[in-house]
């Protein structure tokens, strides 16, 4: 049986700085998970994924990602995602700075 849809955003690394960023519903790359597209839809997703993907002059790896809705915008649901919104794993790099 096929599992449900449940909510994405579109994720990818960053091609010059390879920081984790997150595809806006105005066609952008944002550092902030906050600020991504939510989808709910899944041939939606499919569509916007296709969109994201055309960008291969700024990013790389961009995939679905589970997320849900929070109180200022789309946060991870799984750990792997959450980790990525914390930068880079190595002491003050990326966005662990502005900590």
């Amino acid at each position: 049986m096929p599992r449900n849809f449940t909510p994405k955003v579109i994720t990818a690394n960053a091609l010059i700085a390879g920081d984790a960023v997150w595809f806006t519903a105005d066609n952008t790359w944002s550092p902030r998970i906050s600020e991504a597209e939510l989808i709910t839809d899944e041939a939606h997703a499919d569509l916007r994924l296709l969109e994201a993907q055309a960008h291969q002059h700024e990013i790389a790896g961009a995939y679905l990602a589970d997320a849900k809705e929070g109180a200022n915008g789309p946060e991870p649901t799984h750990f792997r995602e959450a980790f990525r919104t914390r930068g880079p794993s190595n002491y003050a790099h990326g966005k662990q700075v502005e900590l």
